[in-house]
């Protein structure tokens, strides 16, 4: 039941993602970080398989440092996103990644951005995006609420409307969510919306 959604503000993009890891009818643990900070001024949300989601990403992220290391300028928002879907592309012929993406980033030039990548490699620039079961109810609530000059006071509302919708409406709802924002200073945590905490782990006598 993962919930992936992401939107533009004003000048400021916000990815947020549940944080639950589950297989099958067990959830192994509620504070599972979906977000990836690929480099100073992008966020990636994946959701899919847990091996394809951790191990595409982070080959990703990787990349994205190797072209800075290599060239001394970083990648676009664009330009990541267009390599992202170029590798989804190439495998999906031959070991297909069952990962779906969302990259937010802020660029000087152009501001910030958002990009929808799902894993049969097709790529949409938007103003807002969800993947996941979450997607039917936080895409509702952000064709309702959702303005493309928004703050981020009025961004961060949105996103506790929809992250209240999804635990109102799913019937085994995510209980834990972490919200990241993009924007002129850099890719940065903002919050964690969280109903539930990890039970500690017992220790022997």
């Amino acid at each position: 039941m993962e919930s992936v959604f992401g939107l533009v503000g004003k000048d400021f993009a916000i990815v947020v993602a549940d944080t639950s890891a589950v297989h099958s009818i067990l959830v192994h643990k509620t504070n599972e970080d979906k977000i990836m900070v690929l480099d100073s001024h992008k966020l990636m949300g994946a959701s899919g398989e847990t091996g394809d989601r951790a191990q595409f990403t982070e080959y990703i992220q990787k990349n994205v440092a190797l072209y800075q290391f290599r060239n001394g300028i970083p990648l676009t928002t664009a330009a990541a996103a267009n390599f992202t879907r170029g590798e989804l592309a190439t495998a999906l012929r031959k070991n297909p990644y069952m990962v779906n993406i969302i990259l937010a980033g802020y660029d000087k030039e152009t501001g910030p951005s958002l990009y929808y990548i799902d894993y049969i490699a097709s790529l949409h620039k938007l103003d807002k995006a969800a993947f996941g079961y979450g997607s039917y109810f936080a895409l509702s609530m952000m064709d309702r609420h959702y303005r493309r000059n928004m703050t981020v006071d009025e961004a961060i509302e949105l996103v506790d409307k929809c992250i209240m919708e999804i635990r109102t409406r799913l019937v085994i709802a995510p209980p834990n969510f972490v919200i990241k924002i993009v924007d002129k200073d850099g890719a940065r945590e903002f919050a964690w919306r969280e109903s539930i905490k990890d039970a500690p782990v017992p220790t022997l006598a």
